[in-house]
């Protein structure tokens, strides 16, 4: 066969139905494009089996664009994720991961077709069956049958040993991979280099929508690489950078490119390094939320934000029209930073959740919260208060406002100061329906006559570290935030 011009055209004789190759059979029937589908792009009628037996074609087009190594690594739909796993492993001679494998026959065992979406869990503290981690090369190995993939739209790797060679694999991954929404890399071991490759893979990848680097120790300067990736990617809709050490220089960073981002509408930004006690991340955060007109979610846990913080973020607020999510849990905020809280909810009617667990906002706050729902905010759905140092006089007036507030319906009130008039209020809301049992994280109960209250696993996300062995791992009562204000398919 004589050589193709650049252009596409055989040199001599008829131009090819698709205009880019030499086959010719692209588009010239049903029989010809079902064979395409089945993973025999040339059409001719040969069975799966034989194609695959047979060392791949000569590259000629972009659509038939195969190897013989990724044309027996990247199979046909009709054989499974576990037999090309195994078959890819056989063939680069590397030890398969018994893991994998059996993670990857359960998702076979599910009756996968390429009209059902899935994610692949391989979560390495899984603890219902025997975990060999993932490392590196196993990735490689399960990047290889994935990249080219259709039906597998999310990866979760969590709580796994992948270093920065695997974030290496996962860039490339991400490059090559046209269909994948959602990679959790959550608690895995990728540093600075990892987070740069992730991130420049980025700048190009136009179909992830969420992901996870949640736990890796990324450090500032690899903050720094994603602030850069957000001034690029603009299909990116979900980030989570929590725990990952990022310093005061990223962290401004990412507020300043958000201010005009216009994709992403969750963002994790929990748990920095910080060292000064001047809140200027929290001043530009908020200067980023005065301009932004897409994010929807923003948890700011545990940045030292104390009360001249959060005047800072209200103020901001007062502009904002699209934040329906705020974590503000784990801070330094007391009962004055509370008054500009009770401030802003009389005016803001966007506001759904509010996240306030592990502060000390004490009687007075709670008073201000619930004058400011009892007379005026009916947006505001949920409400977390947990571990606030609020005895009995502040918990029954939050109590009371839900009788004239028929919108607020998830309040989560344990690790106060209970008293029996608190316990009577609450138990009191729950028989008459105004709160439902599983929209709080507490549950009455009487012994001698006298009310108590006892804890229930609920929350507004208490699988966020976590996933339950049994059960739903999305189940609504322990992640109200999924029911109330999911922004993205895997929260």
């Amino acid at each position: 066969m004589r050589e193709r011009r650049r252009t596409g055209e055989p040199t001599g004789g008829k131009r090819s139905a698709c205009g880019r190759c030499l086959h010719g059979n692209h588009g010239r029937g049903p029989e010809l494009a079902a064979g395409a589908a089945l993973g025999n792009p040339h059409g001719n009628g040969r069975s799966v089996t034989s194609e695959l037996s047979v060392r791949a074609p000569r590259i000629q087009c972009d659509f038939c664009e195969m190897t013989a190594h990724s044309s027996e690594a990247v199979m046909s739909t009709r054989l499974s994720l576990h037999k090309q796993y195994l078959q890819a492993c056989q063939e680069s001679s590397q030890l398969e991961n018994p893991f994998i494998a059996h993670m990857l026959e359960e998702a076979e065992k599910a009756d996968i077709t390429l009209t059902k979406r899935i994610t692949l869990k391989i979560a390495g503290n899984n603890r219902l069956v025997p975990v060999q981690k993932v490392t590196d090369e196993d990735f490689r190995m399960l990047a290889c049958i994935l990249s080219n993939n259709t039906f597998v739209t999310g990866l979760d790797l969590r709580y796994n040993v992948l270093t920065d060679v695997g974030a290496e694999h996962a860039a490339k991954f991400l490059q090559e991979n046209s269909t994948l929404h959602y990679l959790n890399l959550m608690f895995n071991d990728i540093c600075t280099n990892g987070a740069e490759l992730i991130a420049k893979a980025l700048h190009r990848n136009e179909t992830l929508l969420h992901l996870r680097m949640t736990g890796n120790k990324i450090e500032n300067k690899g903050g720094m690489y994603f602030a850069s990736m957000l001034q690029i990617n603009s299909t990116l809709e979900k980030l989570d950078l929590g725990d990952c050490d990022l310093g005061t220089q990223s962290l401004i960073a990412i507020a300043t490119v958000m201010s005009h981002n216009k994709a992403m509408k969750a963002l994790n930004l929990n748990r920095p390094i910080l060292y000064s006690q001047e809140e200027e991340t929290t001043v530009h955060t908020a200067l980023m939320m005065k301009n932004n007109s897409c994010l929807m979610e923003l948890h700011l846990c545990k940045h030292e934000i104390k009360n001249f913080g959060v005047e800072r973020l209200c103020d901001a607020l007062y502009e904002n029209r699209s934040l329906r999510y705020l974590d503000l849990s784990c801070n330094k905020i007391t009962r004055d930073g509370v008054k500009f809280l009770g401030e802003l909810l009389k005016r803001n009617q966007t506001l759904e959740i509010l996240d306030l667990n592990s502060n000390r906002i004490e009687d007075d706050g709670a008073i201000y919260l619930s004058e400011a729902l009892a007379l005026y905010n009916r947006t505001l759905q949920a409400l977390a208060v947990v571990s606030n140092n609020i005895s009995g006089k502040g918990l029954v007036a939050l109590s009371d406002s839900m009788k004239t507030n028929m919108v607020l319906s998830y309040i989560y009130i344990w690790g106060n100061k209970f008293d029996e008039a608190t316990c009577v209020a609450f138990s009191d809301l729950i028989k008459t329906g105004r709160l439902k049992p599983n929209c709080t994280d507490v549950d009455p109960y009487e012994v001698d006559g006298h009310v108590y209250l006892a804890e229930l696993p609920h929350g507004l996300k208490r699988h966020y570290y976590w996933t339950p062995s049994y059960g739903e791992v999305d189940n609504k009562d322990a992640n109200a935030s999924l029911a109330i204000g999911a922004v993205a398919e895997h929260l």
